[in-house]
């Protein structure tokens, strides 16, 4: 393990560096680098360590600036040490990107996936989903030199926590959910269709607040047909790319920022670099667009869900917008992601071994709860509550207040609810 510690605002940072395999099946395999930045309060050395577990998949754990950023910290930092976890692929673990150096011996004449085939690629991809992620975070945690700890995923850190329940519950203190209790075994199909739905019911609750937006927005999509919609490099967006606008919808806060870009004149360049910014899956974090929908692969192949749930009537209103609904499209449309086309055709067809296990999960007796946002756009309440239900120690916090995000949206009002609730100190 590498280690450097130094201090912020106040608080002492450590960075950690811990080698592991890249296929934990085979510890022999080609070694990969796995980073946690853990956070403590002076006088807080001694304090049980709680791993955050990033949403995405693909985006690397918050980068702290002061205890109260992000900002549920604060609040989490009184009775524990916090370890910012950068999953696999992404920041200073061993990043995925077209053109990074692989690690030494990864794959047989390739230096980078640009160079290797796409059957090299998909054999090397499978190894980032959360069962390498969890294993990942246990050499962490037995670098650290501790027998257990906390656990706060937040939307796919969630599927995390829940496989870390699943394969490593001995290893577990306490087990926290934001948004991120997925469907078990091969529901995905039904997953997307209630999402596919519930997003043409936001899409038409906006326009209900803001009339003039679905003009605007079915004259970008004719701009769009017609290839005449182009970001600032040039790129054009096509509808199906514009229509992924409404993962906005899924946050708070979020239909305002839609409005406030549809508001903007079409030919302005403040216009096309905001457009360029709120658009989703994009080559900064190419596993959130090539592995989204395997990170709800529990035993099957996706076989492209999002494009085969989408319900007809969405199919002909582009102002019905979409949400984390990855398209196969986009990979022709983004010229980031355009080299990850055939990997991802050959990823969608990819049989993914099973993450979770029910028996495991019902003989859970760590302290538990999750916040289950009423309306979830992304992570259905219906499925999230069989899974409290097969959970024996685990409670819910059932809340119309807040969107996907309210972890974040709430200051620390989300992560205390829950953390009381787990410990027995409030009732859901």
């Amino acid at each position: 393990m590498r280690e450097h510690t130094w201090s912020l605002l106040g608080l002492t940072v450590r960075d950690l560096t811990v080698t592991a395999p890249l296929d934990h099946g085979d510890p022999a395999s080609t070694p990969i680098e796995v980073f946690a930045r853990v956070v403590t309060k002076p006088g807080g050395e001694d304090k049980p360590f709680l791993v955050y577990l990033q949403g995405g998949p693909g985006s690397e754990a918050p980068r702290p600036t002061e205890a109260t950023n992000p900002s549920w910290m604060g609040r989490a930092l009184e009775d524990h040490q916090v370890v910012m976890l950068d999953q696999r692929g992404t920041g200073r673990s061993t990043p995925v990107g077209p053109d990074t150096a692989l690690p030494a011996g990864a794959i047989d004449g390739a230096a980078t996936l640009r160079e290797a085939s796409v059957e090299q690629r998909v054999d090397y991809l499978q190894h980032f989903r959360a069962d390498a992620i969890v294993e990942d975070a246990e050499l962490v945690r037995k670098a650290l030199g501790v027998d257990t700890w906390g656990l706060l995923g937040q939307s796919f850190g969630g599927f995390c926590t829940l496989r870390y329940l699943s394969a490593h519950a001995d290893s577990v203190s306490l087990a926290l959910f934001t948004g991120g209790l997925p469907c078990l075994g091969e529901q995905l199909d039904d997953v997307y269709t209630h999402t596919w739905h519930g997003m043409a019911a936001r899409s038409e609750a906006y326009y209900q607040r803001f009339e003039g937006d679905r003009d605007v927005m079915r004259q970008l999509a004719e701009k769009a047909d017609a290839g005449k919609l182009l970001l600032p490099d040039g790129q054009k967006v096509g509808v199906e790319r514009l229509r992924r606008i409404g993962h906005l919808l899924g946050a708070s806060g979020g239909q305002e920022r839609l409005h406030y870009l549809l508001d903007m004149p079409q030919d302005s360049p403040a216009f096309a670099h905001d457009l360029a910014s709120l658009l989703p899956f994009g080559g900064r974090n190419p596993i959130y667009a090539v592995l989204h929908e395997s990170c709800w692969a529990d035993g099957f192949a996706t076989r492209w869900a999002a494009d085969r749930t989408m319900p007809h009537g969405v199919k002909q209103d582009p102002t019905l917008l979409g949400g984390e609904h990855v398209p196969r499209s986009i990979f022709a449309e983004d010229p980031e992601l355009a080299m990850w086309a055939e990997t991802a055709d050959a990823l969608a067809e990819h049989v993914w071994p099973r993450l979770y296990d029910e028996k495991a999960l019902a003989a859970v007796d760590v302290p538990a709860a999750a916040a289950v946002y009423y309306d979830d756009a992304y992570v259905p309440r219906e499925w999230s509550m069989e899974v409290v239900e097969l959970v024996p120690s685990l409670k819910a916090f059932v809340t119309s207040e807040f969107e996907h995000n309210g972890l974040r949206a709430s200051g620390d009002g989300v992560f205390e609810h829950i953390l009381d609730l787990a410990h027995g100190r409030r009732v859901a």
